[in-house]
Protein backbone atom coordinates (compact mmCIF):
# COMPACT_ATOMS: atom_id res chain seq x y z
CA UNK A 1 0.00 0.00 0.00
CA UNK A 2 1.45 3.26 -0.69
CA UNK A 3 0.88 5.91 1.40
CA UNK A 4 0.68 9.77 1.02
CA UNK A 5 0.75 11.80 3.61
CA UNK A 6 1.12 16.41 4.00
CA UNK A 7 3.49 16.14 7.13
CA UNK A 8 4.06 19.84 6.90
CA UNK A 9 0.61 20.60 7.44
CA UNK A 10 0.37 18.28 10.75
CA UNK A 11 3.45 19.29 11.90
CA UNK A 12 2.58 22.45 11.64
CA UNK A 13 -1.12 22.63 12.96
CA UNK A 14 0.08 19.92 15.67
CA UNK A 15 1.84 22.71 16.95
CA UNK A 16 -0.87 25.08 16.95
CA UNK A 17 -2.91 22.68 18.79
CA UNK A 18 -0.54 22.48 21.47
CA UNK A 19 0.59 25.99 21.67
CA UNK A 20 -3.36 26.83 21.90
CA UNK A 21 -3.62 24.27 25.28
CA UNK A 22 -0.80 25.91 26.88
CA UNK A 23 -1.70 29.70 26.10
CA UNK A 24 -5.07 28.24 27.49
CA UNK A 25 -3.41 27.31 31.04
CA UNK A 26 -1.20 30.34 31.10
CA UNK A 27 -4.47 32.38 30.89
CA UNK A 28 -6.64 30.73 32.80
CA UNK A 29 -4.06 30.59 35.48
CA UNK A 30 -3.63 34.10 35.64
CA UNK A 31 -7.78 35.13 35.56
CA UNK A 32 -7.80 32.82 38.55
CA UNK A 33 -5.11 34.94 40.65
CA UNK A 34 -6.88 38.14 39.34
CA UNK A 35 -9.88 36.43 40.67
CA UNK A 36 -8.23 35.54 44.20
CA UNK A 37 -7.04 39.11 44.40
CA UNK A 38 -10.61 40.45 43.88
CA UNK A 39 -12.80 38.05 46.21
CA UNK A 40 -14.68 40.80 47.05
CA UNK A 41 -15.74 41.79 43.70
CA UNK A 42 -14.86 45.60 44.46
CA UNK A 43 -12.61 45.95 41.90
CA UNK A 44 -14.35 45.64 38.49
CA UNK A 45 -11.41 46.13 36.19
CA UNK A 46 -10.43 42.59 37.93
CA UNK A 47 -13.67 41.42 37.59
CA UNK A 48 -13.41 42.24 33.75
CA UNK A 49 -10.02 40.82 33.22
CA UNK A 50 -11.23 37.67 35.42
CA UNK A 51 -14.14 37.02 32.61
CA UNK A 52 -12.10 37.77 29.64
CA UNK A 53 -9.47 34.94 30.74
CA UNK A 54 -11.90 32.67 31.06
CA UNK A 55 -13.45 33.23 27.65
CA UNK A 56 -10.42 33.53 25.95
CA UNK A 57 -8.87 30.43 27.86
CA UNK A 58 -12.42 28.53 26.95
CA UNK A 59 -11.92 29.66 23.37
CA UNK A 60 -8.15 28.35 23.01
CA UNK A 61 -8.94 25.15 24.86
CA UNK A 62 -11.46 24.36 22.40
CA UNK A 63 -9.73 25.10 19.51
CA UNK A 64 -6.10 23.42 20.99
CA UNK A 65 -8.25 19.93 21.56
CA UNK A 66 -9.29 20.31 17.88
CA UNK A 67 -5.99 20.69 16.31
CA UNK A 68 -4.44 17.92 18.70
CA UNK A 69 -7.16 15.20 17.98
CA UNK A 70 -7.17 15.66 14.54
CA UNK A 71 -3.38 16.35 13.86
CA UNK A 72 -1.47 15.22 17.16
CA UNK A 73 -1.06 12.35 19.71
CA UNK A 74 0.79 9.15 19.86
CA UNK A 75 -0.14 7.49 17.25
CA UNK A 76 -1.87 9.95 15.39
CA UNK A 77 -4.85 9.24 13.21
CA UNK A 78 -2.67 8.86 10.23
CA UNK A 79 -0.53 6.67 11.65
CA UNK A 80 -2.78 4.25 12.94
CA UNK A 81 -4.52 3.83 10.11
CA UNK A 82 -1.48 2.92 8.44
CA UNK A 83 -0.84 0.35 10.75
CA UNK A 84 -4.12 -1.13 10.55
CA UNK A 85 -4.07 -1.08 6.41
CA UNK A 86 -0.39 -2.57 6.64
CA UNK A 87 -0.62 -5.11 4.56
CA UNK A 88 -2.79 -4.33 1.73
CA UNK A 89 -1.72 -4.57 -1.83
CA UNK A 90 0.43 -2.06 -3.59
CA UNK A 91 -2.20 -1.15 -5.58
CA UNK A 92 -3.91 0.65 -3.04
CA UNK A 93 -3.01 3.95 -2.19
CA UNK A 94 -4.44 5.87 1.29
CA UNK A 95 -4.27 10.02 1.35
CA UNK A 96 -3.83 11.65 4.42
CA UNK A 97 -4.97 15.61 4.55
CA UNK A 98 -3.34 16.14 0.72
CA UNK A 99 -7.27 15.60 -0.76
CA UNK A 100 -10.58 17.24 0.23
CA UNK A 101 -10.98 14.45 2.34
CA UNK A 102 -9.13 14.39 5.31
CA UNK A 103 -8.46 10.74 4.84
CA UNK A 104 -8.54 8.55 1.28
CA UNK A 105 -8.30 5.46 0.79
CA UNK A 106 -8.44 4.17 -3.10
CA UNK A 107 -7.96 1.13 -4.19
CA UNK A 108 -9.51 -2.19 -5.91
CA UNK A 109 -11.88 -2.19 -3.13
CA UNK A 110 -12.58 1.88 -4.20
CA UNK A 111 -12.91 5.47 -3.01
CA UNK A 112 -13.51 5.39 0.76
CA UNK A 113 -13.63 8.41 2.84
CA UNK A 114 -12.06 7.32 6.19
CA UNK A 115 -13.33 9.41 9.48
CA UNK A 116 -11.36 8.21 12.52
CA UNK A 117 -12.52 8.66 16.02
CA UNK A 118 -10.56 7.86 19.76
CA UNK A 119 -13.69 7.13 21.39
CA UNK A 120 -14.40 4.38 23.53
CA UNK A 121 -16.83 3.03 25.33
CA UNK A 122 -19.99 2.17 23.27
CA UNK A 123 -21.24 3.54 20.38
CA UNK A 124 -24.65 2.75 19.07
CA UNK A 125 -26.69 3.56 15.91
CA UNK A 126 -30.20 3.92 17.26
CA UNK A 127 -33.75 5.59 16.16
CA UNK A 128 -31.39 7.28 13.71
CA UNK A 129 -29.07 8.93 15.81
CA UNK A 130 -25.50 7.76 17.00
CA UNK A 131 -24.52 7.60 20.54
CA UNK A 132 -21.68 7.01 22.86
CA UNK A 133 -22.51 5.70 26.20
CA UNK A 134 -18.96 5.01 29.29
CA UNK A 135 -15.81 6.43 28.27
CA UNK A 136 -14.71 7.52 31.71
CA UNK A 137 -14.21 10.79 32.88
CA UNK A 138 -11.60 12.02 30.37
CA UNK A 139 -13.89 11.46 27.62
CA UNK A 140 -16.79 12.71 29.53
CA UNK A 141 -14.50 16.19 30.22
CA UNK A 142 -14.33 16.59 26.78
CA UNK A 143 -17.59 16.02 25.78
CA UNK A 144 -18.39 19.59 27.32
CA UNK A 145 -15.45 20.93 25.86
CA UNK A 146 -17.26 19.77 22.36
CA UNK A 147 -14.34 17.37 21.73
CA UNK A 148 -14.06 13.81 20.99
CA UNK A 149 -18.19 13.48 20.81
CA UNK A 150 -19.88 11.59 17.75
CA UNK A 151 -21.69 14.11 17.28
CA UNK A 152 -23.76 13.50 13.60
CA UNK A 153 -21.36 11.27 11.60
CA UNK A 154 -23.70 10.80 9.04
CA UNK A 155 -23.75 14.37 7.96
CA UNK A 156 -19.71 14.49 8.72
CA UNK A 157 -19.06 11.95 6.09
CA UNK A 158 -21.63 13.03 3.66
CA UNK A 159 -20.20 16.51 3.50
CA UNK A 160 -16.13 14.52 3.02
CA UNK A 161 -18.49 12.37 0.32
CA UNK A 162 -19.38 15.57 -1.35
CA UNK A 163 -15.52 17.05 -1.41
CA UNK A 164 -14.34 13.76 -2.97
CA UNK A 165 -17.37 13.67 -6.11
CA UNK A 166 -17.06 17.50 -7.00
CA UNK A 167 -13.18 16.50 -7.38
CA UNK A 168 -13.64 13.77 -9.16
CA UNK A 169 -16.70 15.22 -11.51
CA UNK A 170 -13.86 17.35 -13.27
CA UNK A 171 -12.29 14.38 -14.49
CA UNK A 172 -15.25 12.16 -15.17
CA UNK A 173 -18.11 12.09 -17.32
CA UNK A 174 -21.31 11.78 -15.14
CA UNK A 175 -22.30 7.57 -15.75
CA UNK A 176 -18.41 7.03 -15.67
CA UNK A 177 -17.58 8.27 -12.05
CA UNK A 178 -16.83 6.03 -9.19
CA UNK A 179 -19.31 5.72 -6.11
CA UNK A 180 -17.31 7.39 -3.35
CA UNK A 181 -18.22 5.69 -0.13
CA UNK A 182 -17.34 6.74 3.62
CA UNK A 183 -16.50 4.21 6.90
CA UNK A 184 -16.12 5.21 9.97
CA UNK A 185 -13.34 3.92 12.56
CA UNK A 186 -12.70 3.69 15.57
CA UNK A 187 -9.11 3.37 17.02
CA UNK A 188 -9.11 2.63 20.88
CA UNK A 189 -9.26 -0.84 21.47
CA UNK A 190 -12.06 0.10 24.14
CA UNK A 191 -14.77 0.56 21.99
CA UNK A 192 -17.97 -1.76 21.45
CA UNK A 193 -19.86 -1.22 18.47
CA UNK A 194 -23.74 -1.71 18.15
CA UNK A 195 -24.85 -0.05 14.54
CA UNK A 196 -27.33 -2.41 13.29
CA UNK A 197 -29.01 -0.59 10.27
CA UNK A 198 -26.56 2.21 10.61
CA UNK A 199 -26.39 3.98 6.78
CA UNK A 200 -22.78 3.83 6.43
CA UNK A 201 -20.10 1.27 8.08
CA UNK A 202 -18.50 1.16 11.61
CA UNK A 203 -15.54 -0.40 12.04
CA UNK A 204 -12.78 -0.81 14.66
CA UNK A 205 -9.84 -0.29 13.44
CA UNK A 206 -8.11 -3.72 13.81
CA UNK A 207 -11.18 -4.65 10.72
CA UNK A 208 -10.12 -2.19 8.62
CA UNK A 209 -8.02 -4.38 6.58
CA UNK A 210 -10.30 -7.46 6.24
CA UNK A 211 -13.53 -5.19 5.70
CA UNK A 212 -11.41 -3.58 2.55
CA UNK A 213 -9.93 -7.13 1.17
CA UNK A 214 -13.78 -8.64 1.14
CA UNK A 215 -15.21 -4.77 -0.91
CA UNK A 216 -12.15 -5.57 -3.21
CA UNK A 217 -13.73 -8.97 -3.94
CA UNK A 218 -17.08 -7.32 -5.10
CA UNK A 219 -14.93 -5.60 -7.51
CA UNK A 220 -16.75 -1.94 -7.16
CA UNK A 221 -14.18 -0.15 -9.01
CA UNK A 222 -12.78 -1.07 -13.10
CA UNK A 223 -9.08 -0.63 -13.76
CA UNK A 224 -9.43 2.28 -15.69
CA UNK A 225 -11.92 3.80 -13.04
CA UNK A 226 -9.13 3.23 -10.62
CA UNK A 227 -6.19 4.40 -12.67
CA UNK A 228 -8.44 7.93 -13.41
CA UNK A 229 -9.08 8.19 -9.85
CA UNK A 230 -5.19 8.37 -9.09
CA UNK A 231 -4.52 10.83 -11.78
CA UNK A 232 -6.76 12.94 -10.40
CA UNK A 233 -5.33 12.66 -6.72
CA UNK A 234 -2.10 13.98 -6.17
CA UNK A 235 1.13 12.20 -5.71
Amino acid sequence: MKIITNDKLIQRNGKIGGTAILLSIIILVGGFFVNINNLSGEDMRSFYITLASFVVGFILVQVGLYFVNRYGGKPRMDERLDAALKGLPGDFTIYHFTTPASHLLVGPAGVWALLPYRLRGAIEFRKNRWRVRGGGFLQAYMSIFGQEGIGRPDIEAEHEVGKIKNLLAKHFDENESPEVNSALVFTNEQIEIQAEGAPLPALKVDQLKGFFRQKTKEKPITSAQLAAVKAALPE
